[in-house]
């Protein structure tokens, strides 16, 4: 079976949709994007984050905790389309709320995607500094 190779339209979109979920601090439409066996490798934490549930009790934590995202701008976007998925590549900056008062960051990130019937679905994110 010969798997399709997405287009960079639709991986710009599917990258576009988890940017706008991020950025409205919206968990549950955030979560939807991600494969439920999907991994997160960010500078931030001490250890990869193993699963979208894992991930989601964290964010639940930081909502609960006064963290919100104020602004998540996105530029430098590549991607690396093949059959079966795309990597998606681009600069970030982020401006959070947190109970300690705002941060930012500039970061790059990385997005691994899948397709599946319903369209591509992330199954790994990567968040490393912008130096």
């Amino acid at each position: 079976m010969t798997l399709p190779t997405p287009t960079d339209e639709a991986v710009h979109a599917a990258a576009s949709a988890i940017v706008e979920a991020f950025a409205a601090t919206d968990g549950p439409r955030y979560f939807s994007l991600f494969a439920p066996d999907a991994t997160f490798v960010f500078h931030t934490e001490p250890a990869r984050i193993e699963d979208r549930a894992a991930y989601e009790a964290m964010w639940e934590e930081w909502v609960g905790g006064g963290w919100s995202v104020e602004s998540c701008a996105s530029s430098a976007a590549a991607v690396q389309a093949f059959p079966g998925g795309a990597v998606f590549t681009h600069s970030v900056s982020t401006s959070v709320i947190t109970a300690d008062g705002p941060m930012s960051y500039k970061e790059r990130e990385t997005i691994v995607f899948r397709s599946d019937s319903a369209g591509l679905i992330a199954v790994h994110e990567h968040l490393s500094p912008q130096p």
